[in-house]
């Protein structure tokens, strides 16, 4: 697969985005304090960051994945929703106290709108990030056994 135009705005994008989230990551550890849930806070600091570093290493490797176009684009929104809601679900929890699927960080239950929020982010994001990974396996699978030749031997 070449690496098209579209790819490279896409790979531009992801780069763009993972370093608007690391950074809003780091934003969010600043406002700890302020949440009704400061240990729900600070899970939504890391997801910020990891999610972020998540986005810029898929956005470094974008052009090793070999997938038809509609499979690549599908990849790429499905990974910015991932992201972005796993973010946005946890931040949402730690603000308003909310977070009965998350046991470990939430533990309390907040308002039903809230919780019902929180909880089609949180199945909606893992569905998404589970098939964003499968699919990007298939991709690098496929460029790698693309890069072969004859002998079985890697091409760089």
């Amino acid at each position: 697969m070449n690496f098209g135009n579209t790819d490279k705005y896409q790979a531009d994008k992801l780069l763009f985005f993972g370093v608007l989230l690391f950074f809003l990551g780091l934003a969010v550890g600043l406002m700890i304090p302020l949440m009704a849930n400061p240990r729900m806070g600070l899970s939504s600091h890391l997801e910020g960051v990891m999610n972020g570093m998540f986005l810029v290493l898929l956005g470094l490797i974008w052009h090793k994945v070999s997938l038809a176009t509609r499979w690549l684009n599908l990849t790429y929104f499905l990974t910015l929703y991932g992201s972005f809601a796993n973010f946005a679900a946890v931040l949402l929890a730690a603000f308003t106290g909310a977070g009965k699927m998350m046991p470990i960080a939430g533990g309390k239950e907040g308002l039903t709108l809230v919780e019902g929020l929180v909880s089609f982010l949180l199945v909606s994001l893992a569905l998404a990030m589970l098939t964003v990974c499968v699919f990007v396996l298939t991709g690098l699978y496929r460029n790698m056994k693309g890069n072969t030749d004859t002998q079985g031997y890697y091409q760089s």
